[in-house]
């Protein structure tokens, strides 16, 4: 069932490089609504910002948060949750933030030969659910949400971004 508010998506560049990608915002818009719409989850007047950061940037994210100092092409801050229902005249409720890195990102696609947009709507896709709950510490959790991210991706017109990969059976 469609929601009938999405969350509000605030795109933050604070990376040069990313003006090699112009159409960034808008595809992360897209992913992002498409995902909110695609889940059951209480999301309707939240916000969530979305900081398109370089290798740097996020590795220094990285290293402060997760104590891992190598850049990554995702991270995802989930903001904790009021206890209480919101009021009216409240500010609206924070989901968290995401950074994308922009070389990772690139360079995995091109690895993956994956169009650029492809692979930047799924890290959207994987941030956002990462913001709403979901995660891959074990292996019923990662399927559960690569299961997901597929039929995302999928309304999306993306095709599987899994289907490469060797299964771990």
């Amino acid at each position: 069932m469609p929601h009938l508010t999405l969350p509000l998506t605030e795109v933050l560049v604070v990376a040069d490089c990313w003006q090699t990608a112009p159409g960034a915002e808008a595809v992360i818009q897209r992913a992002i609504a498409t995902a909110a719409d695609a889940v059951d989850a209480d999301i309707g007047e939240a916000e969530l910002a979305v900081m398109l950061t370089d290798d740097s940037g996020i590795r220094t994210l990285n290293s402060n948060w997760r104590g891992i100092d190598k850049p990554t092409n995702v991270l995802s801050f989930p903001a904790l949750q009021p206890a209480a229902p919101p009021k009216p005249g409240d500010a609206p409720r924070m989901l968290g933030d995401i950074a994308i890195a922009y070389e990772t990102m690139r360079r995995e696609a091109e690895e993956e030969g994956k169009p650029l947009d492809h692979h930047l709507s799924h890290l959207a896709v994987h941030g956002f659910l990462h913001l709403i709950g979901y995660d891959h510490e074990n292996d019923d959790d990662a399927e559960a949400m690569e299961r997901l991210e597929t039929e995302i991706l999928a309304q999306l017109g993306i095709p599987d971004p899994y289907a490469d990969r060797e299964r771990m059976d």
